[in-house]
């Protein structure tokens, strides 16, 4: 099984590293503008092999990508100093304009899989592209809050000192600020979340949450400020989204793809849970919010929606 990845940067070679720890596929094609950084991590990432799964890994061009079952997207510019978040949106979309075509031209049955930020937007954008040569948006899916709702739930595992895998907690909306954090409906173990607070006599208050929320929200920000980039949390994110495509593994995941309507909003692209398999999104699920939650969700579609139709409008 091949996965292509566009761009080679810190994010797609991450992802690259990310797929060869996992053993998830036996091919893994690097695209990249820049040739001499795709064959230079191509080599690198190869030389992990014998320490991880038999796999090969190269550099190629779009025309190797066939046979691609994934190909995941992280091609895109970088906001310059002054350039407004529209100006940002302009340049990628044009950049998406080729780089969709140009893959699903020789892959025409791949999945593509956006990392590409703003990736709700992003994600919008490359459906459209698709539909427009017949792939449905159900192939198209955004990295969306997959890792957003990782760093949720572990910080949280952390805080309530049990391995985050047994915490069900999801992180919906926008990937960015608005973000909503559904306290509502976690559980532990399948316990609600307040009542195995009680049983362990832990306390989460308000103060608690706002505090986790925050660490939630600003964590990209941190990183950023640290070391100038994120790439392990989203590289590993798309390994795992990856790899519950290429084995049907029927997971629900906070990834992204277009959706007719959510919380009163049209056609807008936002992460909810997703049931995922080999096809693709095989059912958006409606969660069960509270009524603040609800709203919260709502002004966050509110956002990537306007979004969307500032650059609807800017490419008329």
């Amino acid at each position: 099984m091949k996965v292509g990845i566009i761009g080679s940067g810190f994010v797609g070679a991450t992802a690259a590293y990310a797929l060869v720890m996992r053993g998830v596929c036996r091919e893994v094609l690097l695209v990249d503008v820049n040739k001499t950084r795709a064959a230079a991590e191509a080599d690198d990432i190869l030389h992990a092999v014998p320490f991880a799964h038999p796999m090969t890994v190269s550099a190629g061009d779009y025309t190797d990508l066939a046979g691609s079952r994934v190909v995941i997207i992280t091609a895109g510019v970088s906001q310059k100093p002054g350039e407004t978040r529209l100006q940002l949106l302009e340049r990628n979309a044009a950049i998406f304009h080729q780089v969709i075509p140009a893959v699903l031209g020789n892959a025409p049955e791949a999945i593509l899989l956006v990392a590409t930020n703003p990736v709700d937007v992003m994600t919008h954008l490359a459906a459209r592209e698709a539909s427009s040569i017949g792939v449905p948006s159900s192939r198209v899916i955004g990295s969306g809050t997959t890792l957003d709702t990782a760093r949720f739930r572990a910080i949280l595992g952390r805080k309530l000192g049990i391995d985050s895998q047994y915490i069900h907690a999801y992180v919906l909306g926008e990937h960015g600020d608005s973000e909503v954090l559904t306290w509502s409906s976690i559980t532990v173990a399948g316990i609600p979340l307040d009542e195995f607070c009680g049983m362990q006599k832990i306390s989460i208050c308000a103060d608690d949450r706002e505090e986790i929320e925050q660490m939630v929200r600003q964590a990209a920000y941190q990183i950023i400020a640290g070391k100038g980039a994120t790439y392990y949390g989203i590289g590993s994110a798309l390994a795992r989204i990856t790899e519950v495509i290429l084995r049907d593994q029927r997971a629900i995941l906070t990834v992204c793809t277009p959706v007719t309507e959510i919380v009163g909003v049209k056609d807008v692209t936002i992460a909810l849970p997703n049931l995922m398999g080999g096809t693709g999104i095989l059912t958006t699920l409606q969660p069960s919010l509270d009524e603040q939650e609800a709203a919260a969700l709502h002004s966050s579609a509110i956002i990537v929606r306007d979004a969307i139709t500032s650059i609807e409008g800017a490419n008329q």
